[in-house]
């Protein structure tokens, strides 16, 4: 409740102040990107370069995808493609590309009592976890992270709702990796939030490298037809620089210097 009331009252700050107005830009984007830190040196560096002040929402990607429904998003960034193509198919958006990807990794305590490192599949890593009831925290937030671990359960044939070791957050990615790290439990998580928060979390990756852990960004811009308060062309221009080489050169270059390798992998162009 605290957090759907923290987005009632952004938004309505943010339409008081006139997301129309031409130099200010209404951005809603998976937490993910905010809590690695990307966000941190895009946003800046896209304000410099084309004069727009950015108004950034990080939340879950289901609930960045109602704002834009709403109009309450004039460029929307996340990951979750069944949604997003949906989301383009209702005429909700005039332009969807393709920015980047990292992916997912399922990480837990360094002790491991579920011996997950020991598992050779993501559906015995999820049958594993179920049939030791070992805890496992959920975003449980209708974001990207959220849908493909739900995905990862229904693979493994397993419905975990309801059990007593499956602790839902309705948190982003940070909170959740710190109540998985406090209740020496199992998550889901992009691989760049995770490099971000490790240092403060007493958790390991476990299991990766799975084709299904592939975790893929778009920007998709919202239809001024549908919203005439919605700045088309200030979502365009971000749209632009996010994809441009400046754009995808910082994507592609966050995070070597403090982690020692990228938290994102550029894909404009490909």
């Amino acid at each position: 409740m605290r957090r759907i009331l923290l987005v009632a009252t952004l938004i309505s700050i943010l339409t008081s102040c006139g997301t129309s107005s031409t130099k200010s830009l209404l951005l809603v984007s998976t937490t993910s990107t905010q809590d690695s830190g990307l966000l941190d040196i895009l946003l800046p560096a896209f304000e410099e370069e084309t004069g727009y002040t950015v108004q950034l929402i990080a939340t879950g990607s289901g609930q960045a995808l109602e704002m834009g429904r709403s109009g309450n998003a004039d460029v929307i960034l996340l990951h979750s493609p069944a949604a997003e193509e949906k989301f383009m198919q209702e005429g909700f958006g005039i332009d969807r590309r393709l920015v980047m990807h990292n992916d997912f990794v399922i990480v837990g305590p360094p002790s491991d009592p579920a011996s997950l490192r020991t598992q050779p599949t993501l559906d015995s890593v999820f049958s594993t976890i179920f049939s030791s009831a070992a805890t496992f925290v959920s975003r449980g937030d209708e974001s990207g992270t959220h849908v493909k671990e739900l995905q990862l359960w229904q693979n493994a044939g397993l419905d975990p709702a309801g059990q007593p070791w499956y602790i839902e957050t309705g948190q982003g990615q940070g909170i959740t990796l710190s109540v998985a790290s406090e209740k020496e439990g199992y998550a889901i998580t992009d691989r760049g939030t995770f490099l971000a928060y490790k240092p403060n979390v007493n958790l390991e990756i476990l299991f990766e490298g799975d084709p299904l852990l592939l975790n893929i960004y778009h920007v998709l811009t919202v239809n001024p037809e549908k919203f005439p308060q919605v700045n088309a062309e200030g979502a365009k221009a971000f749209a632009d620089f996010i994809t441009s080489p400046q754009g995808q050169q910082i994507i592609g270059e966050f995070g070597i210097e403090q982690y020692g390798e990228p938290l994102f992998f550029p894909d404009a162009g490909e």
